[in-house]
């Protein structure tokens, strides 16, 4: 968690260079701008190598200075910082962002699993906010948030355009405020406001149940920085029960570590067989990550994994290990389909860069980005369903393991 600059988040949910501007200036001195005008910058990283012209950033600035009437409000840092984000949005990438000081400091707080928010996972889904999956007994869960809701407005600002991080931003706020979502749903004719009440968020990351049919079920919520551990013991209590039968219920469960991912797949599978490969484009050999092989379940495991549209980057990863490698079945909706890697980097002290860096594919070199996985069963759990309490997809996965 502390050291940023290997952090890897998959979804969810999470995220090179001190780019300094000023460093490209002085590359090429045949065009070499009206540097005279700007007083008390420096550049003191790395100058680029680039044929870039920077005449046009540097017009603009003087310009600012020269006709903008609030000029003088405004920073010359936070002018640079401006600058970088309008970079890091060229990408034309929701999931790669830069965060200016304050930023930085709520995304340390969300990554360190208690901030003050609705408790839900956002991301974009053709190119629209979509909700990943609310967390449990958070204010969104109770506030009836669903997977696949699209959020069209966030109080009064429409979220057409808007990145991740600045969408997060203005959900989340003090305990205690309210803060109104309008939303459409796919089954509802009309959007619809939700009024939701801010509160301070604590992530939650697995339950166990033994069924009275001999079922053992691990609900997992997140991907978090313990829950290699809590499997570990879910594992132990699984055998305990002397049972064949295993449940992982990873609907609307966002994503997290990948090392957690990698962990919890190893239970499954021997050593060395492939969980995910991570592809960092053509010119860069991808990385393969492979099964740690505690493995200690043989053919006879009866393994049904659940899966929705909340079901998202490090989900992703093992349920389509686990679908690949014929060692589990995959029961619910097609998952959401979060499939690329950021790393969030220090910039300077206070300030990050997360960065999508690579792309991700199942062990049969399935592309998890944008398609999801599709389940060997699809169920769809209608209102009805809801209405009434049923489980659908859960009642399919107990048939099958029931056989």
């Amino acid at each position: 968690m502390q050291n940023f600059s290997k952090t890897r988040h998959i979804i969810t949910v999470i995220f090179l260079v001190a780019l300094s501007f000023f460093g490209g200036v002085y590359v090429s001195n045949h065009n070499r701008p009206e540097i005279d005008k700007i007083i008390g910058l420096s550049n003191k990283e790395t100058q680029v190598a680039t044929e870039t012209d920077f005449s046009p950033f540097w017009k603009v600035w003087n310009t600012i200075n020269e006709k903008y009437p609030k000029a003088d409000k405004i920073t010359d840092q936070n002018r640079v910082y401006g600058a970088i984000s309008g970079l890091v949005s060229s990408l034309d990438d929701s999931y790669s962002v830069f965060f200016n000081p304050e930023d930085a400091k709520a995304f340390e707080e969300e990554i360190a699993g208690n901030f003050t928010g609705i408790g839900m996972e956002v991301g974009i889904k053709d190119k629209i906010l979509t909700v990943i999956a609310p967390l449990k007994d958070t204010p969104a869960y109770q506030a009836n948030i669903k997977p696949g809701d699209k959020i069209l407005k966030i109080d009064k600002t429409v979220t057409s355009g808007l990145d991740i991080e600045k969408a997060i931003k203005l959900i989340r706020g003090e305990k205690g405020t309210i803060v109104t979502l309008t939303i459409f749903r796919e089954e509802e004719k009309e959007p619809m406001e939700i009024k939701i009440t801010r509160d301070i968020i604590n992530i939650p990351t697995l339950d166990t149940e033994l069924r009275p049919d001999g079922i053992f079920v691990i609900k997992l919520y997140s991907f978090s920085a313990n829950s290699a551990n809590l499997f570990r013991n879910a594992i132990k209590s699984f055998a305990e029960a002397k049972t064949d039968k295993l449940i992982l219920d990873l609907r609307g469960n966002p994503g997290g570590y990948l090392d957690a991912a990698v962990d919890i797949s190893s239970w499954f599978l021997a050593n060395g067989k492939t969980v995910v490969t991570e592809d960092y484009g053509d010119d860069k050999k991808p990385e393969i990550f492979r099964s740690k092989g505690y493995n200690v379940f043989n053919d006879k495991l009866k393994f049904v994994i659940l899966i929705d549209g909340g079901s998202a980057s490090a989900s992703e990863i093992v349920a389509g290990a686990m679908q690949d490698h014929g060692r589990a079945k995959l029961v619910g909706n097609k998952s959401f389909g979060k499939g690329s890697v950021q790393e969030a980097i220090k910039v300077t002290p206070d300030t990050l860069l997360k960065i999508t860096v690579a792309k991700w594919f199942t062990p049969n070199g399935n592309l998890i980005a944008e398609k999801g996985l599709t389940p060997d069963y699809l169920v769809e759990i209608t209102q009805k369903d809801l209405d009434a309490k049923k489980d659908p997809q859960l009642e399919k996965a107990v048939e099958i393991l029931l056989k």
